[in-house]
This record gives structure tokens, C-alpha cells and sequence, in this order.
């Protein structure tokens, strides 16, 4: 049965950070179906903007009833008025509100209003399809899938840049359980490692340092990546998964990025300037150390020479964040110039699930991986659970194995592996071949 919209509604709600954000609600003949929007810290200049309403008075600034009000006042009554179908017309539902719209940024409607819509929208697709809604993107992406593929989780561990108040520059140091053999067993390795990271915190900085970062990765006072990096190894070791998990690092050096120039030491208040050719010899030098298998945003988001030099010689998987900002107009810029090999896709960044898996599928046929990513203002809609399964992505981030936001994620992609395994339907979990696994 064809699902046909009855109302569209939205409500000022609060993310990880306390900062408000938007909520919506489509009702259906199927259900009411719902979506919380996520929002970010470090953002790039070229993400689609989320509309804030501006008044210190309220939230200091931050609250989004003007997005609520588009949605409820504007996108809502068009939607309905155009008699669209979320089943199959997903994609036509999210045109209609870019064109509504009518800025390259969704800067009138605002993206998380645009995008609060499209999450519930899909949803609603997939119960009017009768399928869960990795298998409903999976199509809306045009991807069979005769063996789906769970993902290798990377978590955020030790947070530092703009998501901690520690002095490190470096944003994010994540554990990858590659070795593990499904995707419980991946967390598991992680929750171990997060167990044993924390005992050896204490160990060395004392209680008052296993304050966590906005990811739920602790921030303990350490400066240099390489004091990150051992203490990684030294956890992985010390849980018994040596050799099963790798690291993945992101700098968002964009955060400490000017005219070319990255100061390492801006949270210092002090200055420890490099070049790129510089700051590229540091990073081969932590490539060619410590087991990382990726390595994301290490130059600033307009600094293409730094990533084209780099990329002729980096043996990890190379992510553009704030270089691509999930825009295939910028993925076409890095394919071009050989900027990368890799796409860190977060809804957010473009603001709607149309236009995410368009840019997923870009990337892959340019020859890139996809690298699903949550935001550090999160919310607990666990939608990119769901989206990584049924893109075949083979990893996401969704920071550490702590707070309901970041583990809402986790425990869908359990509840989806569950669900497999109970259906006796064929599936993978990514491991080692993270980077190709939609090529199974």
C-alpha cells in the first residue's frame, strides 16, 4: 500500500552538547516516523548550513525555531500538497526542498530542516516498502545486495582539537578492530581497549584526567600525537587485541590551518608553526611507527597541493572531511587533482539523504572508499547504522563506546547483525578489506 503523508511536524530538541537542534515526525497510514538532526563542532566552510535563529536571549543564540517553523509552514505543506510518495519518491521529496530552497548552501531553509525531513521521510519509505531501512537505501542507492556487509567500527577514543580542552591540536585517535570476526566482537574489542585506555590514564595523569572529549574519548593533558599513539598501543595491548586493531587518526587541521601554515600549538596559547611539507613529515614519520590504517583532513580544507604531494605516497586510506564536505562537486575537485582516496560522508554536511548517497556513489565511482561519520553534537538517532549497511561503506565512526548517542549506533549495527544471522540471510563483517568492501 502506497503511503500517503497526513502531516509533517517539528520540534525544538537538544543534542549531546545541550545545544538545541531539530526533531521531526511524518505521520503516514504506516506510523509516525521520526529523526533528531546531528550537528557539528569543527565545521569546513563548504557544509550546508544549519539554520539558527540568531536571538542571545534564547540558548545564546543557538535555538532553530526558524527551522522548525519552515518545516512545519513551509517544506511540510508543500510536501503534502505534491502528494509524494516516501516509498517511491525519496528522491523527488528531497528535490522539491532544495528547489524550495533555491540556495547552493540550504542556507534560506536550512539544512537540518531539510534534512530532518529526509531522515524521517526515509524511514517512512521503508516501512510503506516493507523492509528495514538499510535494505530501503540500499535500493535508493542502487545497490544489491547479495551480501551485506557489516562494518569495522573506528572509535574515537582520545578526543583533543576542538572537541576537548587539553592542549592537543590533533582532533581524533580512533581504534579499528579489523581482526575481529563480527561486528559484536569489534565492539567488544573496542568497549576492552576503552576499559584498559582509561585504567592506564590513571595510571599515569591521575583521576582528574579521564574527562572525556564531545565524542566520549577521554582528554587526558597530553600535547604531542605521539603521546596519543602510545598510549593506544600500550591499551591494545594490555586488553589482548594486538594485532587485531589498528588506528585511524584525524587531525581537522583545518582547526589550526592558516595561510598554509598549521600551528600545533594554538590550544597552548604558544606557537609551533609548520609547513604542510613539514607537517607531512610528521605524518610519515607516525605512518611508518604505529599501526594506522587512516589518516583524515591532515591538511587544510583549501590546501590542494599539500594533499595531491602526500597522496603520491601515503600507505593509509586518505579521508577529505572538510575537504570534500560530502559535496560532489567537491569530490570531482579531489578526484581531478588526486587529493584523496577516500569520502567521509556525514548527512549533515549536505543535508539530505538523496544528495549523501548520491555523493557516496560518486565517490565510489571515481574508485574511493566511503568512511560514514557521525557528528560531535550528536543526537541518539542511530540512522547512520543504517546507512552504512546499506551503502556497503564497511566502516563508520560514531566515537567512543560510551554515551547514549555514540552507542545508540553501535547497538543498531548489533540488532542489524542479529537480524541477519536470524534470517539466515548471507553477510560479512568488513575486518581487514574495510576499504573495498562494497566491491564484495
Amino acid at each position: 500500500m502506497v503511503s500517503t503523508i497526513s502531516s509533517i511536524k517539528a520540534s525544538q530538541r537538544l543534542d549531546s552538547r545541550g545545544k538545541p537542534t531539530v526533531q521531526v515526525r511524518i505521520t503516514t497510514n504506516h506510523g509516525t516516523f521520526s529523526s533528531i538532526v546531528p550537528s557539528g563542532a569543527s565545521k569546513g566552510d563548504y557544509e550546508a548550513v544549519e539554520l539558527r535563529d540568531g536571538d542571545k536571549s534564547i540558548y545564546h543564540g543557538d535555538s532553530v525555531l526558524k527551522a522548525v517553523h519552515n518545516v512545519e509552514s513551509v517544506l511540510g505543506p508543500s510536501i503534502i500538497e505534491a502528494g509524494l510518495s516516501p516509498g517511491k519518491q525519496l528522491k523527488e521529496i528531497d528535490r522539491l526542498m532544495v528547489k524550495i530552497d533555491g540556495t547552493e548552501d540550504k542556507s534560506k531553509m536550512g539544512a537540518n530542516a531539510i534534512l530532518g525531513i529526509s531522515m524521517a521521510a526515509a524511514r517512512a519509505g521503508a516501512a510503506e516498502s516493507g523492509m528495514p531501512l538499510y535494505r530501503f537505501l540500499a535500493r535508493e542507492a542502487g545497490i544489491e545486495q547479495e551480501k551485506l556487509v557489516l562494518p569495522v567500527p573506528f572509535m574515537n577514543v582520545l578526543n583533543g582539537g576542538d572537541h576537548s580542552g587539553n592542549t592537543m591540536a590533533f582532533q581524533e585517535f580512533m581504534i579499528a578492530p579489523v581482526g575481529a570476526q563480527s561486528i559484536r566482537e569489534a565492539i567488544r574489542f573496542g568497549s576492552e581497549t576503552y576499559a584498559c585506555l582509561k585504567t592506564l590514564i590513571v595510571s599515569k595523569h591521575g583521576k582528574s584526567a579521564i574527562g572525556l572529549g564531545d565524542e566520549g574519548g577521554f582528554a587526558p593533558p597530553i600535547y604531542h600525537p605521539t603521546e596519543a599513539l602510545d598510549l593506544l598501543v600500550q591499551a591494545i595491548a594490555d586488553a589482548g587485541h594486538e594485532g587485531k586493531i589498528k588506528i585511524g587518526i584525524d587531525p581537522a587541521s583545518q582547526s589550526f590551518e592558516k595561510d598554509g601554515s598549521y600551528n600545533i600549538g594554538y590550544k597552548t596559547g604558544g606557537s609551533e608553526v609548520m609547513s604542510g611539507t613539514q607537517l607531512a613529515d610528521l605524518y610519515h614519520s607516525l605512518l611508518a611507527t604505529y599501526p594506522i590504517v587512516l589518516l583524515e583532513d591532515p591538511f587544510g580544507q583549501d590546501d590542494w597541493p599539500a594533499w595531491t604531494n602526500f597522496m603520491k605516497d601515503c600507505p593509509a586510506e586518505l579521508v577529505g572531511d572538510d575537504l570534500l564536505a560530502t559535496n560532489i562537486k567537491r569530490i570531482r575537485m579531489g578526484e581531478e587533482k588526486n587529493a584523496c582516496n577516500s569520502l567521509l560522508l556525514k548527512i549533515n554536511q549536505i543535508g539530505s539523504i538523496t544528495e549523501a548517497i548520491e555523493a557516496a556513489n560518486e565517490a565510489y565511482r571515481a574508485g574511493w572508499s566511503v568512511f560514514v561519520s557521525h557528528r560531535s553534537g550528536e543526537t541518539t538517532d542511530d540512522f547512520i547504522a543504517d546507512l552504512t549497511v546499506g551503502l556497503q561503506t564497511g566502516h563508520l565512526k560514531s566515537g567512543a563506546p560510551c554515551r547514549g548517542e555514540r552507542v545508540a549506533k553501535y547497538n543498531r549495527l548489533m540488532d542489524i547483525e542479529d537480524e541477519l544471522e536470524e534470517n539466515d540471510t548471507v553477510h560479512i563483517y568488513a575486518g581487514n578489506r574495510f576499504r573495498s568492501a562494497h566491491q564484495s
